[in-house]
């Protein structure tokens, strides 16, 4: 027997190519959704609260609807104990896995993509219930936007470029506000040589971000709109190819960006000529970091070079390559809180470096931040203590460095003051040993806001200037932003509750300011945001709060979901503090467990 579980759309259980029982209650869709999408059993003391609490006796309704999902699933699925555990046989096929863990390829085939996950469906008198499921829908929808992002650059780097640009549309189509959804349709009509179409896309973008949001397109729009056609250039040997190469990666360390990566475009262009598959993944490889690390704002062009460098090494079986290339995927998806896209790629960089330890910790470092972001904080620290290992045995002290500052935020949102400012001291002095100065905002203003947790405020603002003056002088927006948050907190320390106000509106302005932000950071620092409101009763306190809420949930940032739902509470939605309760159980957060009983 063959079970196929659609909840994309409107929700229905395929068995053998025929549709299933259907479900009499909306509330059975509801609970096997959770079920399904939940990272652990959850007990039936949860579920009855969670689904059930209205209903008079709710152990009856909540086993009235196991019952239909068993009779709907079928015997050769499981649906028992206490917890519940749903088990179900390796040949099930379920939607929403396919869309948050499988390939793009398997994904764009599914014949809900795009479309409202249990659409149409809103079960009554489960308040808990409905906010995860408003939550659970803006982070499905967050991943089918993902998910037709890929494809479209995946087919282009393969050559289907109408096929990519059918697929970029529909992604525009989920979020017509995202820069990067923008300049992908745009750089896809001039690959097609439609300069005309490109143009009138531009220009429909600058309307709707200037009456949306009132902003002009940022960096990569631009970029998109000027990037120059191919064009057909003189033959070049591997040595000539080699160092034109080095000359463009030169070129930007020294922070000549243009001419430096038009000089690595020119060197892929030419390896491609050539046929040499070695310099086509070289090329591209070096053509991404650039544009990923050094030019911020044009990580989409990155993301194409390592899409193709990716396709190339897997056509000459090349796992070394594959790894490095999927790890920076990861990386990037990371950034963008793609949060199951950057798991997806991690891992498979994970497997394909196995004989590579120094590149398996680099892609576990990174998936340990995105545990974290995702708040599993075990689960986090578990990766980033084995990659600590590694990195210690080859020396390699930047990577060091990056791994105790994200180690270090993991012990400062739990509250663990102490052990969080031993990682950013330690970071900040392996960052300082490797001359990697440009590193040093970050865990500097982490270790700013350990300071003034612990009531050490000069400390902390003589910590937070310094990392706000040297992450201007590096232009990074993110630096400044988590800086100028920190130095918000100082000032309502010192009673300076506007200017408090003021440097937070900055923070998110400067950290958000490029395509390519960390979109974790914007999450906290609208948290602050709120919380600043809240203490001092700002008049625009809610429209950050909806804000909060919306992006939590897009991403599926755990812990921030629940942040905004205790910001709405504080404002008086009694749903709010019933769902934030519900949304904490299973989070291991001291910190924030103290803030949820608070509230209650």
């Amino acid at each position: 027997m063959t079970i196929s579980i659609h909840l994309l759309g409107r929700p229905l259980i395929d068995v053998t190519s025929t549709e299933g029982y259907r479900f009499r209650s909306q509330k059975s869709w509801g609970l096997l959704a959770y079920l399904l999408l939940g990272d652990r059993s959850p007990d039936r003391t949860h579920l009855c609260e969670l689904l059930f609490d209205s209903a008079d006796d709710p152990l009856r309704a909540l086993r009235w609807s196991l019952a239909e999902i068993r009779r709907g699933l079928g015997d050769d699925a499981l649906v028992e104990g206490d917890p519940v555990r749903l088990t179900l046989p390796p040949t099930a096929m379920v939607d929403v896995d396919v869309l948050t863990h499988g390939s793009w390829s398997d994904a764009v085939s599914l014949p809900g993509l795009g479309r409202e996950l249990l659409e149409n469906l809103n079960p009554r008198g489960a308040a808990g219930f409905e906010t995860w499921l408003l939550s659970e829908r803006r982070r499905i929808a967050a991943a089918s936007e993902a998910i037709l992002h890929e494809a479209a650059v995946a087919s282009v780097s393969g050559g289907r470029v109408d096929k990519a640009l059918d697929l970029a549309v529909r992604c525009l189509q989920l979020n017509p506000l995202d820069e990067n959804n923008q300049a992908l349709v745009i750089r896809l009509h001039r690959r097609r040589g439609d300069v005309r179409g490109a143009q009138a896309q531009y220009e429909s973008c600058v309307t709707l971000l200037r009456e949306e949001l009132g902003i002009r397109p940022g960096v990569a729009v631009e970029s998109a709109l000027r990037e120059e056609m191919p064009s057909r250039v003189p033959t070049a040997n591997r040595a000539s190819i080699e160092a034109i190469l080095e000359a463009g990666s030169a070129a930007v360390a020294a922070g000549a960006g243009e001419s430096g990566l038009a000089s690595m475009r020119t060197a892929v262009q030419l390896a491609d000529d050539a046929a040499d598959p070695t310099l086509q993944m070289s090329s591209r490889l070096a053509l991404a970091e650039a544009l990923i690390h050094a030019q911020r704002g044009l990580d989409e062009d990155g993301i194409d070079a390592l899409h193709g460098a990716d396709r190339i090494a897997a056509e000459h079986g090349d796992r070394a390559v594959m790894a490095e290339a999927r790890t920076e995927l990861g990386y990037v998806n990371f950034l963008r809180a793609r949060y199951d896209r950057a798991e997806y790629w991690l891992s498979e960089a994970m497997a394909l470096a196995i004989d590579s330890p120094s590149a398996s910790a680099k892609a576990r470092m990174y998936l340990g931040s995105v545990e974290s972001d995702r708040a599993n904080y075990p689960r986090a620290l578990d990766h980033l203590d084995a990659a600590e290992v590694t990195f210690r045995s080859t020396g390699e002290g930047r990577r060091l460095a990056y791994l105790l500052s994200l180690r270090g935020r993991v012990h400062l949102l739990r509250g663990d003051l102490a052990v969080a400012a031993a990682d950013l001291t330690a970071s900040i002095e392996h960052a300082e040993h490797d001359r990697w100065l440009a590193f040093l905002p970050w865990p500097q203003a982490m270790l700013g806001e350990v300071e003034l947790a612990s009531d050490r405020v000069d400390a902390a603002d003589e910590l937070l200037q310094q990392a706000f003056a040297r992450a201007c002088q590096i232009g990074d927006p993110c630096w400044e932003g988590m800086s100028e948050r920190g130095a918000a907190l100082v000032a309502e320390a010192r009673g300076e509750a506007d200017r408090a106000f003021g440097l937070l509106a900055d923070a998110r302005t400067r950290c958000n300011r490029l395509a390519d932000s960390y979109v974790w950071l914007d999450a906290y620092i609208l948290d602050a945001h709120c919380a600043l409101g809240r203490r001092h009763d700002h008049p625009d306190t809610r429209r950050w709060v909806s804000a909060f809420q919306t992006l939590a949930g897009r991403t599926g940032m755990r812990e921030m979901v629940v942040r905004s739902l205790l910001h709405g509470a504080a404002l008086g939605d009694q749903d709010a503090a019933r769902a934030a309760v519900i949304m904490a159980d299973g989070l291991d957060n001291p910190a924030l467990q103290a803030l949820v009983e608070s509230s209650a």
